[in-house]
């Protein structure tokens, strides 16, 4: 769990609607098309889900405040998919225009919040405001880093990498234990099964193995009973939608 307060997770949150702002200023129409790393997700649709997520995350938080629960993507997950997939054509103005939209959106309702209402519950995992606001710290932040434009993981905190290794435990096969060996800082160790496999590495490769997404500073290795092994294979990202 991140030590941060919603004070400063507000921060957070404004200086990475900032950065993805000014990344996309010169963005052209046929950089909206160019391939990401994501299967079959062009940085369209990549922009289209950033704009979708800040409304999904506004309405949370509006319909929070009125002691309602609501689905966090109009439609479910088949909804999110079809909005991004309708959006993700659009020109790069178009982009930039519904991004600012929702960030408008999501960042004016949370930082109009009282303490209190932080803990409101949602819909999102069963959860309060305050973990649908961390939801899109950690989407902000990495999306960014999918579109390719200059703030990749390396670019990432140590107090990002640190909440996002916490979160993402989740990801550690029930089998494996993982031990963490991030350069020049103190060992963590992640899930509780009886095979030990070693990471070792930058903090933010080992944080964007992770996530999922490509180390960039090619520095990690895996050793399990003092051989080198390949990094395991971990389960999918913890679901937005809450159990049943």
């Amino acid at each position: 769990m991140t030590d941060i307060s919603n004070a400063q997770l507000m921060d957070r949150l404004k200086a990475a609607a900032d950065t993805v702002s000014a990344k996309l200023v010169d963005l052209s129409d046929d950089d909206v098309l160019v391939p990401t790393d994501l299967p079959g997700w062009t940085r369209g649709h990549v922009l289209a889900h950033i704009a979708h997520v800040s409304n999904a995350v506004a309405r949370q938080v509006e319909y929070a405040l009125r002691g309602e629960l609501i689905d966090f993507y109009d439609g479910g997950q088949g909804g999110r998919t079809q909005a991004i997939e309708m959006n993700a054509g659009h020109s790069a103005e178009l982009h930039r225009e519904y991004i600012a939209a929702g960030f408008t959106r999501a960042l004016g309702v949370l930082d109009g919040l009282d303490n209190a209402q932080w803990d409101l519950p949602i819909s999102y995992r069963n959860g309060v405001v305050r973990d649908g606001a961390l939801a899109y710290w950690r989407e902000l932040v990495i999306h960014l880093a999918d579109l390719q434009l200059g703030r990749g993981p390396e670019t990432w905190s140590k107090e990002f990498c640190l909440y996002l290794i916490d979160f993402l435990s989740a990801r550690v096969p029930d089998s494996i234990q993982l031990k963490l060996l991030p350069l020049a800082l103190p060992p963590m160790t992640v899930g509780t099964g009886s095979n030990t496999v070693s990471v070792s590495g930058m903090l933010t490769d080992i944080t964007a193995w992770l996530s999922g997404r490509t180390p960039t500073m090619g520095s990690l290795r895996a050793e399990a009973a003092a051989d080198s092994v390949e990094l395991p294979v971990l389960l999918p990202w913890p679901s937005a939608f809450p159990a049943k």
